[in-house]
């Protein structure tokens, strides 16, 4: 390991070491943050005692863990192994009140939002200055649609969220999915427990559809079905999850890191658990780097991507959009610019991130320009700079990437990544041969 690696926890900046040339090498990420805290809320509200192995550890899924435990939910953690064991609760929470503290983790609070409707008592969720930014009352008001008592308790429409829970009657609600999919999500995982049928209706568009997708395999794999009709109508009949075996496909957010090192570098990287039919919508992040130029190989279990020249493209994003700075990184490095478009609600994410990444690319001496729900990306001249990264990890991990074609890019804040990858630049020096 590298002096710099060795360092890096003691250091408020970290410089991220330059390539000497092509990228030939082989990764494995850590298990899907997504998947993660999905199969850990069906699986704490399911029949039975669940295994999950390649589980992530990090400060999001941390989160989720402490908060189900307070629930009531007995866990029991193995680190060696990176498996949880669930002793789910059969669909009824044990807990008749809690204070649940989420930190910045989107998925954490929503997904727990619901799933407290299920129980009895009173139950406040709160999470940091940021969380108290974060759009949660579309979800709010779903789930007083479906006979819920649940109020944003600074009438802001964001966290922090009581909800007085009475079990969870059934109906319809209607809901915006324009900001965030998990509202969706997360009504979706809870309502198998209802007490009568739970048609949700997504009235406005839906961002991020893949995310949408993923839970209701989820679902399917701890045996309950979603009919979904018309593609923005959900019914759910009454059911309860199954307990099961279930390993965590690797992160395919955190692959595209890796995925564009072989693009930046002409190199070629071969992420290990991921192929074609990745429950992660993500995966498809390699669909743009062959527009881009490079060139994709699937595998039964695993992705390799080879660099080529890079060319500037025109995409529409909204549905990867946790992979859109990973891009836009690579669009520096590409001929002619490169304009990344429908990702307004990125605005509401753990920062604004349209405006910080053109805020960061100018640091960088590039031109950016930056519209309501879109980002142009001219490449040119890159100088050296500290990236500010606004306590958002996909920020550190994707301006990272400048730092293999040009030296100087200094990474401020790096310990910002434990939100969901406390390891990448470790992993990332590994990769590189650092």
């Amino acid at each position: 390991m590298s002096v710099i690696s060795e360092a890096r926890d003691m250091r408020e900046v970290y410089e991220v070491p330059t390539c000497r040339g092509p990228i030939d090498a082989r990764v494995r990420p850590p298990g899907s943050k997504s998947l993660t805290n999905r199969a850990l809320v069906v699986s704490a509200l399911a029949d039975g005692v669940s295994r999950l192995t390649n589980v992530l550890d990090c400060d999001d899924t941390r989160v989720m863990l402490d908060s189900l435990q307070a629930l009531g939910i007995r866990v029991e953690e193995n680190s060696r192994e990176s498996s949880v064991i669930v002793y789910g609760c059969g669909g009824r929470i044990p807990a008749e009140a809690a204070d649940l503290w989420l930190q910045n983790s989107g998925t954490s609070i929503r997904f727990l939002t619901a799933m407290c409707a299920l129980g009895n008592g009173d139950f406040r969720l709160d999470g940091n200055a940021r969380m108290r930014q974060r759009p949660i009352g579309p979800l709010v008001d779903a789930l007083n649609q479906l006979g819920v008592n649940a109020e944003c308790i600074l009438q802001t429409g964001c966290p922090p969220v009581l909800v007085q829970g009475a079990g969870l009657s059934g109906g319809t609600a209607s809901i915006s999915g324009r900001v965030s999919s998990q509202f969706l999500s997360a009504l979706l995982m809870a309502a198998p427990g209802a007490r009568d049928a739970v048609t949700l209706e997504c009235r406005d568009g839906l961002v991020s559809r893949p995310y949408v997708d993923m839970t209701i395999g989820v679902m399917a794999r701890f045996g309950v079905s979603v009919e979904v009709q018309e593609e923005r109508r959900f019914l759910v009949e009454p059911q309860t999850y199954q307990a099961a075996e279930y390993a965590i496909e690797p992160d395919a957010s955190a692959a595209s890191y890796f995925f564009a090192v072989a693009a930046i570098t002409q190199g070629r990287v071969t992420v290990e658990g991921l192929s074609l039919h990745s429950l992660q919508g993500d995966i498809r992040f390699v669909e743009a780097l062959e527009q881009m130029g490079c060139r994709v190989d699937w595998e039964a279990d695993s992705t390799t991507v080879t660099g080529g020249p890079l060319r500037g493209i025109e995409i529409d994003m909204n549905e990867i959009s946790d992979t859109a700075q990973t891009l836009a990184v690579v669009a520096a490095f590409a001929e002619g610019p490169t304009r990344i478009y429908n990702v307004g609600h990125m605005r509401h994410k753990e920062t604004d991130r349209l405006a910080a990444m053109a805020t960061e690319f100018r640091r960088v001496g590039l031109r950016v320009d930056e519209e309501p729900d879109a980002i142009t990306i001219h490449p040119g001249t890159i100088r050296p700079a500290t990236i500010q990264t606004y306590d958002d990890h996909r920020m550190a991990m994707s301006f990272a990437l400048l730092g293999l074609r040009v030296p100087g890019i200094r990474i401020g804040d790096p310990q910002c990544t434990r939100k969901t990858y406390p390891g990448f630049f470790r992993d990332l020096e590994r990769v590189i041969g650092c």
